[in-house]
């Protein structure tokens, strides 16, 4: 239940653009007024928002408090079956500040980090065993990287035994060792945080431990998706390949064998006629040399002419229909069409990108 309102401040913070400290004192006000009452999940939804608006007006700016129609309609995006009048809200933001003396002072690990950092990487250490080439980049992960565990110490609530400012310590030392950068503790930062490594040793424990399951799982959803993708990608590509290199039903010799055969004929003819033709020019030319059995044998190469010049007009469907039945453009809309463009848009967006 817990994780499900810290879950739900989170987003409304960030659509809202809220500062990490409002965020973290929101759900810290949650859990001490969760610890002193027992109440429904409606009066808790109302009461998450309340603290949600109570630590941003006490965090941030005027103009940046989230309103009143801004929260409603975050809501009813979050599936949060609430609607905030003023009234109500009203009246449990004075049951709030009267349970907590009207006292919002109080420190979130959100409220130490800015200054650890600060201290967070020195010009002494070592990256990796190599000095640190440039110390603005670093901070810049740095910051990253403790933010990081910061988000982590405020979904678990093992994390409330410990103190704020621990916790806060522990995030930069966490994130010192996640970047390699030794040592784990400075001097300096023991001075200004007042904790050494055998206070921090637990929470860092606890922090690591979660650091790994959380790469261990974004190693297995990646993962996931290069194998479906993979698969995908063959299974188009093979769906492709068939189509383009698979074998056509379509077969005019064999439809048309009547016209081939007739188409065959004419050339066997051809072929007898002009070699008969040369037999007699060579046996006229051998004999006589007369011109007369040459023009006998030129009209005797036309007459067996005329047979092909009769079906030859066969010839010009039959290529027209072999071009036809090679032609690649189905294949390319085929190919395109239905496995590339129709099979992967299927794909449901949540309410929010966290």
């Amino acid at each position: 239940m817990r994780r499900y309102f810290t879950d739900l401040l989170t987003v409304l913070s960030s659509r809202c653009n809220l500062c990490p400290t409002a965020r973290h004192l929101a759900v810290y006000l949650l859990d001490l007024f969760m610890d002193h009452y027992d109440i429904t999940v409606k009066q808790l939804q109302v009461i998450s928002i309340a603290c949600l608006l109570l630590a941003s007006k006490f965090e941030e700016k005027e103009d940046r408090v989230p309103k009143l129609e801004q929260l409603n309609n975050l809501a009813y995006m979050c599936n949060v079956n609430v609607v905030l009048n003023k009234k109500d809200l009203l009246k449990m933001e004075l049951l709030l500040l009267e349970n907590f003396n009207w006292n919002l002072c109080l420190p979130t690990p959100a409220h130490y980090i800015d200054y650890y950092l600060f201290a967070s990487v020195g010009e002494k250490d070592l990256h990796n065993g190599w000095p640190i080439t440039s110390l603005t980049k670093v901070k810049a992960f740095m910051e990253k990287y403790a933010y990081y565990f910061l988000d982590f110490s405020v979904q678990d609530y093992a994390f409330l035994n410990f103190r704020p400012s621990l916790i806060a310590a522990a995030c930069v030392c966490a994130s010192r060792i996640c970047m390699q950068i030794s040592p784990s503790w400075t001097t300096q930062l023991q001075l200004i945080t007042c904790y050494s490594w055998e206070h921090l040793a637990q929470c860092i424990e606890m922090m690591l431990i979660y650091y790994e399951n959380d790469v261990k799982e974004a190693s297995k959803v990646k993962k996931q998706i290069t194998l479906q993708q993979q698969v995908v990608g063959s299974a188009n590509h093979q769906g492709t390949t068939q189509v383009l290199f698979q074998q056509s039903s379509y077969h005019p010799l064999a439809q048309h064998s009547t016209a081939l055969s007739q188409f065959q004929s004419p050339v066997q003819d051809l072929c007898s006629a002009y070699r008969d033709s040369l037999q007699a020019h060579r046996r006229s030319s051998l004999l006589s040399g007369s011109a007369s059995t040459s023009l006998h044998s030129y009209s005797a190469l036309q007459a067996s002419l005329q047979p092909s010049v009769q079906t030859l007009p066969i010839q010009g469907p039959i290529t027209m229909q072999v071009a036809i039945a090679t032609e690649p453009r189905h294949c390319i809309s085929m190919a395109y069409g239905s496995s590339y463009f129709s099979g992967h848009h299927t794909y449901t967006p949540g309410c929010f990108d966290r």
